[in-house]
């Protein structure tokens, strides 16, 4: 039986964002006034996990917050979100992690993080959450923590028979095996870039690459291109996934909104395609509302989006 409310479980960072936003980026060396500054929730982790959660999971976030004020307000913001926190830690003596980003007009960022607690999650931690991992349908990754507690986390899930899915970011030139074998990869294009080591600027650029990350461990392969839609490698022939076309205004929580409702998509049951399909529709939402967590969209409006299309 599909499950109607898929149970996931995201293993990741749980950050707070310094979010400026400025005309330009600064180039090497140079200074920019800002227009705005604001500050809100955020962590790759908890972006996806958070996003999975407002389109139909049921979510237990596993990560660590300092034993700041700041990691009181992230707990709290997960869980009005109705995210299951009982495994997330507080860190004695430690700040919460902190990200700075900042995005121009165009809708394009940077971003710089202070791991913080994010760095202090380890294997142990990994032990502790075996039970949970064992019991839910998907476990989501990424790299803002610990490689070796991510390591160690594909690995009890593999041993219980749950899938996987690692959002490689942010990304290092070469990954231990042991990261790559999943069930789910899904790299954005700078970062399928990275991994292959070589330039991916178009859909055929994307199809070669993920016919090469195939073959690195990973059994499907999906490279978000932005507007340009996805490339999706399922064992056989590589496809293409048309993008929605949107009035982007932020990237910010593009990638996260896509790996959160990729989640969701497969843990209901769905074939790949379709579940890019969804995760796209999910993507291209979050580029039109400015921030993280606060552009991630629900499940009504990511269905009302792909009836777009029938």
């Amino acid at each position: 039986m599909v499950p109607k409310f898929p149970r996931i479980a995201v293993l990741g960072s749980i950050n707070r964002d310094i979010v400026i936003r400025c005309a330009r980026l600064p180039q090497q060396g140079e200074t920019v006034l800002a227009d705005s500054s604001s500050e809100v929730a955020g962590g790759k982790g908890a972006n996806q996990a958070v996003a999975a959660a407002r389109l139909g999971g049921q979510v237990t976030m596993i990560g660590r917050v300092g034993d700041d004020v700041f990691g009181e307000r992230l707990l709290t913001g997960l869980v009005r979100e109705k995210l299951d926190t009982s495994l997330v830690w507080q860190t004695a003596d430690c700040a919460s992690g902190m990200a700075i980003v900042a995005v121009e007009q165009s809708g394009e960022n940077s971003i710089i993080v202070v791991p913080g607690a994010n760095g202090r999650f380890t294997e142990d931690d990994v032990a502790a959450a075996t039970d949970a991992i064992g019991s839910c349908d998907i476990l989501l990754l990424q790299l803002e923590v610990c490689t070796n507690a991510v390591a160690a986390a594909i690995a009890v899930a593999r041993q219980k028979g749950v899938r996987t899915i690692l959002n490689p970011a942010p990304v290092v030139d070469q990954l231990p095996r042991n990261l790559l074998e999943v069930d789910v990869m899904c790299p954005n294009r700078i970062e399928a870039s990275a991994l292959a080591g070589r330039p991916i600027q178009s859909l055929d650029d994307a199809v070669s690459a993920a016919w090469q990350l195939s073959r690195m461990g990973p059994k499907s392969v999906v490279i978000t291109m932005g507007s340009m839609g996805a490339v999706l490698s399922d064992g056989g022939q590589p496809e293409w996934c048309e993008p929605f076309p949107v009035d982007s205004v932020d990237t910010t929580a593009a990638g996260d909104a896509f790996a959160g409702a990729l989640a969701v998509r497969l843990g209901e049951g769905a074939m790949l395609r379709e579940a890019v399909q969804f995760a796209c529709a999910a993507g291209a939402i979050a580029t039109t509302r400015h921030g993280a967590q606060p552009a991630l969209p629900s499940r009504e409006e990511v269905d009302a989006l792909l009836r777009t299309r029938t």
